[in-house]
């Protein structure tokens, strides 16, 4: 098909449907209207958002949850520069996402125009990669290559820069199907004497343990992690962003390692003989002090980027390649490993050690967490801001699948859940319920979002959970600066439920334990139209397990310790 004598906008929303793009979340202004305009002649949907920071974490929710890129639409200037944040969040977390900003005409360039910005210059730290266009016949090229870069080999975001003269001016090329990038290879299968000697290293392991990062999932690696760990009867520890590549219900499944991951995966990994991160890149989070980090143990790396390699950890062997395709080329070699001990070692972990709560006192966020399980078996999209909830939800919600835990990892980026759980639904064809978790601080951060969930009818429920405070700094100035709380009150906070019904959003509450579940089952029942609910949760509770940042995972903190503790050395 010839793109002559369209537009630059129309080639654009050309390009987009030839991708399947289905869903466009956007925000208009001056600089985009020709592409606005392009749109209504398109069988694409344009989800009109309330904030550009929002259709750009929208676009991040409808990805994970789909596997598909996600597509954000902004005008110039500030509208450009708002989506900074839901860039960052993408490329931290290695997500693909498209994000096409309008620009000042080609002559104005560098010549401080009406909502002129360097957003290409701006982005280039936080992007996969970027793209200013200056003739609309580059347009056809440059729309391929973005979609095919932000979704192979390692994902993550790409910004396309577009003048209003780019978008108006006629495009004479003709539409591509095929793009050559010098130097870009996308790495596939690992070189096999690498293999070999993993398998060599795997086979003599006595306390193996995997080690399940988000690379995994991306890169759909499901089946191959369960065979893999069943063939070689060896426990699974997750990442954040990993939870869900493994059923959360597998009795080789530990749930989440690192700062607040549960005690027997810690502990797995203090013991462990052998470690092999599979699509992990050995973040802060998971690894505290370096020095002390499996120390005795072998160390094997499997990630698609080679930049992973010894950025953190050293490892003995390190596999370049895509993680499906490597497991495939892996798991022949592999047979069951004497382990017995070490699953009756960590079963004996799980026993000791549960994730518990205190039961007496108010509302705690674990027991609406651990209701939602329960209620729901695992299956729910489950999205989240950051902070105390976010550990928590990670703690007592067990995806049964794999993206359906949806939560800002690298960048911590609060106000994510409620856009993210919107773009999730709109990718949503799973026919399992999603859910937003936020706290009470993260919420008021995009809660605008609301009307676009509204307008919608998006049946999400939308968990706030107020405490009052801005938890997780609230927990850390309370063990590690003689609780000497500055800035973390919230005494500010609107009556949620009263601030729903003005959206047009049903509220309900839950103040009381003995609420929750009757609460939480009638929302759950409403698939038609979203429902916020309001859970009024006692105001300090500290998340636990912990490990303070910069100590060893042998020094992770089981419940509320006695004594003052030093101030930690790494960041929260």
């Amino acid at each position: 098909m010839s793109s002559q004598h369209l537009n630059g906008a129309k080639v654009i929303i050309e390009c987009l449907k030839r991708e399947g793009v289905e869903v466009v979340f956007g925000y208009p202004g001056g600089s985009v209207i020709p592409i606005f305009d392009a749109i209504l002649d398109s069988p694409i949907k344009l989800v009109l958002t309330s904030h550009e920071q929002g259709a750009t974490h929208m676009a991040d929710g409808y990805a994970r949850a789909t596997g598909k890129p996600g597509v954000a639409l902004v005008t110039s200037g500030p509208g450009a520069t708002n989506t900074l944040t839901g860039i960052y969040t993408a490329q931290m977390d290695s997500i693909p996402i498209i994000v096409l900003a309008g620009q000042t005409i080609t002559p104005n360039l560098g010549k401080d125009a009406f909502q002129e910005c360097d957003t290409s210059g701006m982005s280039f730290a936080t992007v996969k990669h970027s793209y200013l266009v200056k003739d609309p016949n580059d347009l056809p090229q440059v729309m391929k290559e973005s979609f095919h870069i932000c979704q192979t080999g390692r994902p993550g975001p790409v910004l396309i820069d577009i003048p209003k003269d780019v978008s108006t001016g006629i495009c004479t090329a003709p539409f591509v199907d095929t793009v050559n990038l010098p130097g870009y290879v996308i790495p596939t299968r690992a070189a096999t004497a690498d293999v070999e000697k993993a398998a060599s290293l795997i086979s003599k392991a006595k306390r193996p343990l995997l080690l399940v990062g988000h690379g995994a999932m991306i890169s759909g690696a499901y089946k191959q992690v369960r065979e893999l760990a069943e063939r070689l009867n060896a426990p699974v520890a997750s990442t954040l962003l990993g939870l869900g590549t493994l059923p959360g219900s597998h009795p080789l499944s530990l749930g989440m390692l690192g700062m607040h991951g549960t005690v027997y995966a810690n502990k797995a990994v203090v013991d462990c003989d052998l470690i092999f991160s599979i699509g992990s890149r050995w973040d802060d989070r998971i690894t505290g002090k370096l020095e002390e980090f499996c120390k005795n143990a072998v160390k094997i790396h499997l990630d698609i980027d080679k930049a992973e390699h010894g950025k953190v950890i050293q490892p003995d062997v390190f596999l370049h390649g895509d993680a499906k395709l490597v497991l495939d080329q892996l798991i022949p070699m592999m047979q069951r490993l004497p382990t017995e001990d070490w699953i009756e070692t960590i079963d004996s972990w799980k026993k000791r050690y549960p994730l518990n709560y205190a039961k007496q006192g108010g509302l705690r966020m674990q027991h609406i967490f651990n209701t939602i399980q329960e209620i729901t078996g695992g299956k729910a999209i489950v999205t989240t801001d950051v902070g105390q909830h976010q550990m928590w939800a990670a703690q007592f919600i067990v995806p049964e699948y794999p993206n359906h835990f949806i939560s800002s990892g690298g960048a911590g980026t609060m106000g994510y859940g409620l856009p993210a759980a919107i773009g999730a639904a709109f990718g949503n064809t799973s026919g399992h319920p999603v859910i937003s978790i936020s706290g009470d601080g993260g919420f008021q951060m995009t809660l605008c979002e609301l009307s676009t969930a509204a307008i919608h009818k998006l049946p999400i429920k939308i968990f706030v959970m107020d405490n009052r405070y801005l938890g997780m700094v609230r927990q850390w100035q309370d063990m590690f600066y003689d609780k000497r709380y500055s800035g973390v009150d919230l005494e500010g906070n609107p009556d949620f439920v009263k601030l729903a019904e003005a959206y047009g959003i049903e509220g309900m509450r839950i103040k009381r334990p003995a609420d929750a579940e009757r609460v939480i089952r009638r929302a759950l029942e409403i698939n038609d139209r979203p429902v916020l609910i309001h859970c009024d949760c006692e105001q300090e509770d500290n998340v636990f397990p912990m490990i303070p940042p910069g100590a060893p995972l042998s020094a992770m903190i089981i419940e509320p310790p006695k004594t003052k503790l030093e101030k930690p050395t790494g960041s929260t």
